[in-house]
C-alpha cells in the first residue's frame, strides 16, 4: 500500500484529536506515521495489531489492581523484553509507538502507552499518570486513589511505593509529590506530552528542523494549544527556507499577542519583516 501524504496525516490527526474520545493508540501511531508517511496505512494497522496480540496474551481477569500490574510486568516487562535506559533518550525512535513496538525499548511515557493501550483492552482500570519528570501507568478505580498502583514501564513495570514515587518526583522537580499529580492523564495531555520531547530532541539537533516543524504543527492541531506554538512553527519555516511562510505566521503570532504584550507583537513583527527582507 502506498504511503501518506504529509497533509493526509495532519488531518487525519486532527480529526481525532478533535472527536468526543481521542484514541491514544491511534495519535500515537499517528505521530509515527509522520516521521514515517511512507508506511502509509498498514504501519498504522500493525501497531494496532501488535497492541491487540499483546493484550490476547494478558490472564483473564487476574484480580485486583496489583494483581493487574504483576500480570501486566510478568508479560511486557519479563517475557516481551519492554523497558528503557538512559540511552533511550537520545533516540527519536524512543517517542515513536510504531518503533517502540518493535524495538520495546523507550521513554517512560511511550512505554507507559504501551502499557495502558494493552491492559485497557484487556479490560483492566488503567491509566496513564503524569508525574512530572517521569510518566508511570496506574491501576485501580481512577476515583479512588487511595486503592491506586503505580508501575514503572521504564524499569519493566516495577510496582512503586509512595516513597518510590515521590522520590522519581522530587528527583526530577525538586519538589515533593502531590496528590494531585496521581490524576489519570487525558489522552491529548500524554500526546501533547510525547509531542514536546520530539520538540525538544530536535531543538537539539538543528539539522532536523524537519522533525521539529512536524512535531510543532501536529501540535497545533490539538484544541487549546499554547499559542506560542505559531511563533515557533514560523521561526522553523524563516530557518528551513520558506521566508513567505515563516514571516506570515510570525505575523499571524503578532496578533494573537497584541492585547497583552504590545512589546513582543513589535519585536515579533520585526523578525517577520526581516525574513521578508532574506527574498531581496
Amino acid at each position: 500500500m502506498s504511503g501518506f501524504e504529509w497533509a493526509q496525516v495532519r488531518e487525519r490527526f486532527a480529526a481525532e484529536a478533535r472527536s468526543e474520545r481521542p484514541d491514544l493508540a491511534l495519535l500515537c501511531l499517528l505521530v509515527g506515521a509522520a516521521a514515517d508517511p511512507a508506511a502509509g496505512e498498514d504501519g498504522l494497522d500493525a501497531g494496532q495489531i501488535e497492541l491487540d496480540r499483546l493484550a490476547g496474551q494478558v490472564p483473564y481477569r487476574p484480580g485486583g489492581p496489583t494483581a493487574w500490574a504483576e500480570a501486566l510486568r510478568e508479560l511486557l516487562g519479563e517475557r516481551c523484553g519492554f523497558r528503557g535506559s538512559a540511552a533511550d533518550y537520545d533516540r527519536l525512535d524512543s517517542s515513536l509507538l510504531d518503533r517502540v513496538l518493535v524495538r520495546r525499548r523507550g521513554l517512560p511515557i511511550l512505554l507507559s502507552v504501551v502499557w495502558v493501550e494493552v491492559a485497557r483492552r484487556a479490560g483492566a482500570p488503567v491509566y496513564g499518570v503524569a508525574l512530572p519528570g517521569h510518566f508511570v501507568a496506574g491501576f485501580g478505580p481512577p476515583e479512588d486513589l487511595g486503592r491506586q498502583v503505580l508501575v514503572d514501564p521504564f524499569d519493566g513495570g516495577r510496582l512503586l511505593t509512595g516513597e518510590d514515587a515521590g522520590l522519581l518526583v522530587t528527583g526530577a522537580t525538586g519538589a515533593p509529590l502531590e496528590p494531585s499529580m496521581l490524576t489519570p492523564a487525558e489522552p491529548l495531555d500524554v500526546v501533547m506530552r510525547i509531542l514536546n520531547n520530539i520538540r525538544s530532541w530536535a531543538a537539539a539537533r538543528p539539522e532536523r528542523s524537519d522533525v521539529a516543524l512536524w512535531a510543532v504543527e501536529l501540535a497545533l492541531a490539538v484544541p487549546s494549544h499554547p499559542a506560542r506554538l505559531r511563533y515557533e512553527r514560523g521561526q522553523l519555516l524563516v530557518r528551513r527556507g520558506d521566508f513567505l511562510g515563516g514571516a506570515a505566521e510570525l505575523e499571524e503570532y503578532a496578533g494573537l499577542v497584541e492585547v497583552v504584550d504590545e512589546g513582543t507583537a513589535e519585536r515579533v513583527r520585526g523578525e517577520a519583516f526581516a525574513a521578508r527582507a532574506l527574498l531581496n
